[in-house]
Formats: structure tokens, sequence, C-alpha cells
């Protein structure tokens, strides 16, 4: 009796054992199943913001040369062909190109894939056809993606559907990782089993998993291997099977599994892959090359083209005759394939931003709007203002220049710097930018290389000297020696580059000649509140010091707070922004951000126009001369170089119809370079300028502006022709009205006295006949009433 009491005893206290071992269990299992859905089913991947540059538009009479057309192509992994039946293929005939474009999504709109026929003459499209019909009459490429900004763990990846994803590409995965995959239930007990033995033995490790479970592996669990993590592995795996179909999990898989490392960021799921071992979207790849990408599952690292080309093309072949054998490949394909060499490319094209300055001023523009976590996961797209065509040849010349200027003083310049900022003044969108001569670490000197300006911000100084009304470029200011009290009993006395000074002289050519002496005169004369109140107009955040040598560049700036400050000049008077973006994009298409034009004026247009004339005769005649004459004088460029004291850094900021473009050239430990402006980022600046197609500068007068010849000797209005004439620009208030001697002729004039008809008549009697009291009387008026005429009008004005 006790023996059955025992029995019962022990039976009760096993079932009440296995009930809750069975509730644990269970419990377990709600556990695992809840991460498994709450993963599968929210947002299952970190995935960077994407950043894109301008797509380039083709229409008929557009801008574009072939050659350049075929750059932007080649820029964007377009392969020259004898035929155009694949998406990113292109075929020339002579001055005709058929492109097979691939397609693209922007949100709120789409571009088709499709054919395209452009023709060429000279440097500019002549016509356009499509396969598929436009509206507008454009049709575009692709924006090159430039780079991403990556999750905190560095991963990256680019989503592909399962529904555009090369069959034969499922075909090489399952013959080489899973046969079974469309019969099994998320596990392979026969592999698993072997696994679980070898790990017990301690044995040689084994693998056995399917693609469900590789999935699981990746997508839930850690590196480990332990047996704790193959039972969760398992039943997670049998878990994820219950819930979804056979294509939801290979979806997951192609986008997940972890093919490579580029740098510090990793390889995963096979569209990023694709793009960093061949350059190529997924489903340009051939057979081959797809084999290749399935062989990397079973080591990344063991198989990396560039460092083991053979065991790679090796690995690639077995996956090659897995698909023979499973029949997915017919014997001649298999040969053809298996004969094809790797065609990885030299480099690889993600992971180091191709532009890596740019993208780092797109970035920071970001951060000022939007959370790290939306840049970092949540899939956007940002369209950026970059030329990428401008770019790469702006970099290569930048980078050959600054070269050159440093061989040529190697002791000094081996460590040469510099930045170089590029915009349309027209909207201040940005197409190019290098912050350094060598790779990208971060300090982005466009942005973070704060230094003194020099002459650069001379025309503010000369531009309220304008707008007074007091002054014209025939002006005559003095430039001679100063000495301005400062703080402490102290005086600053500021010297011309020359050391000498140059006496009164026209305001043009004080300006043209960047004489130091004169700009400070002027610039006391308007007061130093005057001169900081304009650059704060014009966009500078840095402060300026209230000490008088900023008027003479004493002040640290940007390239970007100096490019801003130009803008303004190349555009007549008004401010648009500098900008980097145009749009932003969230993972499901809609429009977040749309960067519109945002301007603002902030220089009257009259005076404006009459600075524009200043600056460009330092192009013509002063300190800007090489490049003019470098440049076609046609496109009337303005600018101004700037030096600081000791030549310690060396600028220059100028326009053409089209492009302003900022060039800093110094040593990051602000030693001593010797370059000039003019000697210096100049040479840089021509160079660059060279690279894009420029337009003549043409800012519009206003009708508050006429021109007329000055004598500067005296400021009246003098005439062509007159000794040391000077032909300018004037507000039509300040326009003088008296004329010299010479320039009387060419007015007409409205007398100011009053006839005295009795000396008239006193005086006629004296005369012999009347032809001499004519002669007399003009000879009189010439002489007495020269000084006091009213100028009516003139034929001097220019449209």
């Amino acid at each position: 009796m006790k023996s059955e009491r025992g029995i019962g005893f022990i039976a009760f206290i096993f079932s009440v054992l296995v009930i809750v071992a069975f509730l644990a269990f269970s419990v377990y299992l709600v556990r695992l199943d809840n991460i498994i859905r709450e993963k599968f089913e929210g947002n299952r991947w970190d995935i960077p913001a994407k950043v894109f540059a301008r797509p380039l538009e083709i229409y008929a009479n557009a801008p574009v040369a072939q050659k350049e057309f075929e750059q932007e192509l080649k820029l964007l992994g377009y392969k020259s062909s004898d035929s155009y039946a694949k998406p990113g293929s292109y075929v020339i005939q002579a001055s005709s190109m058929y492109v097979h474009t691939r397609g693209f999504d922007y949100g709120d709109s789409a571009d088709p894939e499709q054919v395209l026929q452009v023709s060429f003459s000279g440097d500019q499209v002549v016509d356009v056809r499509a396969t598929k019909p436009s509206n507008t009459g454009i049709a575009r490429l692709e924006p090159m993606l430039i780079g991403g900004i990556y999750p905190q763990h560095n991963e990256d990846r680019v989503l592909i559907k399962l529904n555009k994803v090369p069959k034969s590409l499922i075909e090489a995965l399952i013959a080489t990782e899973d046969r079974n995959f469309y019969h099994h239930h998320g596990i392979s007990f026969r592999g698993t089993a072997r696994a679980l033995v070898s790990n017990i033995t301690g044995g040689k490790r084994q693998g056995g998993s399917t693609l469900t479970q590789q999935l699981v592996k990746n997508f839930y669990l850690t590196p480990e291997r332990t047996l704790k993590r193959k039972v969760n592995e398992a039943l997670m795996s049998l878990l994820l099977e219950l819930h979804y179909s056979k294509d939801e999990i290979l979806e997951a898989y192609l986008n997940e599994v972890n093919l490579g490392q580029s740098g510090n960021y990793s390889v995963n799921g096979y569209g990023l892959a694709s793009q960093f071992y061949f350059g190529l979207p997924l489903r340009e790849l051939n057979i081959a090359q797809q084999a290749f990408l399935v062989g990397l599952v079973q080591g990344p690292t063991l198989y990396n083209p560039w460092k083991n080309p053979e065991a790679a093309q090796k690995r690639r072949n077995v996956v090659l005759h897995n698909m023979l054998i499973m029949g997915y490949l017919t014997q001649e394909q298999y040969d053809k394939e298996a004969a094809r060499p790797l065609n990885i490319v030299e480099k690889p094209g993600i992971g180091t931003a191709r532009f890596p300055d740019f993208l780092d001023i797109v970035r920071r523009q970001l951060k000022t709007e939007y959370q790290e976590s939306d840049l970092t996961n949540q899939g956007l797209r940002i369209f950026t203002t970059l030329d990428p065509i401008a770019q790469t040849r702006v970099q290569a010349s930048f980078r050959e220049t600054v070269s050159r200027l440093s061989k040529a003083s190697p002791a000094r310049l081996k460590d040469l710097q510099g930045a170089v900022l590029v915009s349309h003044p027209e909207n201040g969108e940005l197409i190019a930018a290098v912050g350094s001569t060598q790779d990208f670490t971060g300090f982005n000197r466009t942005i973070d290389a704060k230094r003194q300006v020099g002459s650069l911000l001379k025309p503010v100084i000369y531009l309220s000297a304008i707008e007074s009304g007091r002054y014209n470029w025939a002006s005559q200011i003095e430039d001679s020696p100063i000495s301005i009290p400062v703080a402490g009993n102290k005086s600053w006395t500021p010297k011309n580059y020359s050391g000498e000074g140059h006496g009164l002289v026209p305001m043009v050519q004080a300006l043209a000649n960047s004489y130091n002496l004169s700009a400070v005169r002027l610039g006391q004369e308007f007061g130093l509140a005057a001169f900081s109140n304009q650059l704060t107009k014009f966009g500078v955040t840095s402060t300026v010091p209230a000490y008088p040598s900023a008027l003479l560049g004493a002040v640290n700036m940007s390239p970007m707070e100096m490019m801003s400050i130009y803008g303004n000049f190349a555009t007549g008077g008004f401010k648009y922004p500098v900008k980097a973006i145009r749009s932003v994009v969230d993972s499901n298409g809609r429009i977040l951000d749309r960067y519109s034009l945002n301007v603002q004026q902030t220089i009257d247009p009259s005076a404006a126009y009459i600075l524009n004339y200043g600056l460009q005769q330092v192009m013509s005649s002063g300190t800007g001369k090489s490049a003019y004459n470098a440049l076609s004088p046609e496109l009337k460029l303005a600018g101004k170089s700037g030096t600081t004291n000791d030549t310690r850094d060396s600028w220059f900021a100028g326009y053409s119809g089209n492009h302003l473009a900022v060039v800093w050239l110094g040593l990051d430990d602000n030693k001593i370079t010797g370059l000039t402006g003019s000697t210096g980022a100049l040479p840089v600046w021509t160079n660059v300028m060279k690279q894009l197609r420029q337009k003549p500068v043409n800012l519009r007068q206003t009708d508050e502006v006429q021109w007329q010849w000055l004598d500067p000797a005296s400021g009246q209005l003098s005439a062509e022709g007159c000794e040391g004439s000077m032909y300018i620009p004037l507000l039509r208030r300040t326009i003088p009205n008296r004329a010299t001697a010479c320039g009387m002729p060419h007015y007409q004039v409205e007398p100011t006295y009053t006839p005295d008809t009795q000396n008239n008549a006193s005086q006629s009697a004296s005369h012999d006949n009347i032809e001499d009291y004519i002669r007399d009387s003009e000879h009189d008026m010439q002489r007495d009433l020269n000084p006091q005429v009213n100028v009516i009008s003139s034929g001097s004005y220019h449209d």
C-alpha cells in the first residue's frame, strides 16, 4: 500500500513537473514568438539615409556636350556596348548615342526605364527621342548615389524586392545553401543533429543550417556557438516558418545576409553587395557574377576577391557547378559562365563616400532639421544639388594646381592645403565642394577652416561709399599713411602691400589694385558699425571684431561665409542662401522637405550694378588680370583677391554669369605660405573656372543707373577723347551738373544767368559789325558760365 502511494506521489510530482515544464516551455515559446513577430513585422533594419546627386536633364538645346554625357554615364556605371538591349548600356553612333536607362523613383514622380536616342552638335544636345512618352520633353538619367548616413552599428544595405531579384541568383542560392528550402519547415533535422553532435563532442564545427536558420541567426541571435543558441535557432526557425511564407522569408534573407566589409561598414544584402563588388545594380549582373555573390555566404573574408582572387573564382565555380547539378544551367551555359573572369571593380563603389566634403555639408545641413535616428534608420532619400561632372573636374583641377604650387616651393609648401566651393549664384545651389588636397579626415575646410580673409572684404567698404551718393568710381580718394588710435593708448598704422602710398587716386583704381590705405580711410568715414551690419546682412555668422583692422580683413571666416557674401554681388543685390539639398523623401516616397528658392534683397540693384563694375575692373586691369587673360574677356568676369598679413592666407572669390567660386589656400598650422591672393588662390580659381561652361556676367542695368564720362581730377562731366576721362556707371541722382571745357560741346545745357539788355546794347554799339559781337559773346559765355551749366541731356547714355 505504501509502495502504491509512493508510486502515485512520484507520478503526481512527475505530472506536475511535466505540466510546469510544458507551461514554462510554452511561455518561452510565446516569448520567442513575440520577438520574431515584433521585429519581422516592424522596422526590420536600420536603413541609412541615401544621398544622391542631381539628375542630368536631357532636352533639345540642353548645354550638354557628347563627351560630358558619356562621362556622366560612366560615373553611373553604364557600359559601352554593341547593343543597348539591357538597362545600364549605351551605344555610340557618330554624333548620336542610344542609352537604355534604368529608371528611378523620386517619390513624387518616377522616370521609366526606357531607351533614349540623344543627338549632339557642338557643345549641346540637338534632339532627344524616347521610347516612353513625356509631356515635358525632358528626359533624365537617374541621380548618382554619392554616399549614405549610416547607423551607429555601421550596417549598410540597399533593400530589394523578391520580384526584382534575378531568378538565376535565387536558383544559385537554393542549389548551394538549401536545396530543400521549399519543402522543409524551417530546420534540417539531419543537419541540425549533425551539428549538435559535433558541438557536444567538441569535434569539427559543422554547418547544416537552412536559409531560415541562417536568417534567424543573423536577424535575432548573437554569433556565439552554444547549445542554447542552437536550440533557440531551431525553435525560432520553426516559428518563423509558421507565421510567414517562403517568399517573405527568402526576401528577408536576401536583404539581411552579410556579404562583406568596407572599412567600418558591413555589406548586408545582395542589393548592396552588387554595387560593392561590381558597381552595378543587381539585375544587371550576369550569372557568373550572381554565383560569385552567392559563394560569399560561406565566408566573405575567405573569398575576398581583392585579397584571394583565386579562391574567390574557385568558390564561384563551385556555385555554378551546383546549378549545373540541379539542372538550372545547361552544360553549355556552365562552360560559358565558368570561363568568365571575376570582373570585380578595382575599388569598392560604396562605403567611402565619393565626394566626402560635399556629403559632409549635406549631413550638417540635415542635422539642423532632423534627428540622428531619422537619418540613420528611416531609409530617407536625400536629393542634392551636386553636379558630379563639375565636382569631378573641379576636384582634379584643384589638386593638380595645388600640387604644382607645392612643387614650386617644396620646403615651404609641401603641406599646402585649401578649399574650393562652386555654386550657381542665381539660385544658391552648391554644385561642387572640395575641402582637402588629400583624403577626407572629418575636418572640412570649406566650413571648418576659419581664417583671416584679407582684402576680400574691401568691396563692402566701397559699396557703402557708392550707396552714400558721395562717391563714384572716378572720385579721387586719398591713399596715404594713416594712424588710428586704438585701445590702451596705442595706434594702428596700416600699410600698403608695396609699403608706399599712392596719393590721390580714382576710387576704382584703389579697389582694382587693392590699396589698403585708401580702403581704411574710406572705411573709417562710414564707420565699423556700418561695415559689420553689411556683413551680417550678407549672411556672415562669424563675429566681426570692433577694431579698425577688420576693414582689411582681420576677420576669421570660412570659405562658405565668403561664398555667402559674394553671392549678393553676383546676383545684383539678392541673397540666395547657399544650399546643398533639393528635397528629402521618406521610405514610402513621401516628400518631407522641398528646399525651394529663398531670396532676400540685400543691396539696392542700382548700387549692386555699380559695384559689379568695380569688381570687373579688378579682373580687367587689377589683381585678377591673369584670370581675365586666361579666360575669355567676353565673360566680363568679376572678383577680388585676398591676402593676409605675412602671406599666411591666399584667397580669391569671383563669378561669371552662372558660376560663383571661392578658393582658399593656406597651411593648417597657419605658417607663412608666401602666396598672395593673385599668386596662390587665383591660379586655382582660374583652372577651376576653366573646367566649367561659363556664361558672361550680365547684371540688369536699372533705370536709376546711367553711364557717363567723368573727369577724375575735377569730378565734372567729361567726354570720350578728353584727357584722363573715365566712362563709368553712376546713380542718376549723383550725376554732376557741370562739365569740363573739353566735355562741354557734348552736352545740351540750360543757361543759369540773366541777360543784361542795357549792357548788351552798349557792347553791341562798340563793335564794328554783328559778326564780331556774336563771336565775342560766345567766347564770354564759354569763359564765364561754364562752371554753372546745368546738364539737361547727354549723348553718353549706355543701355
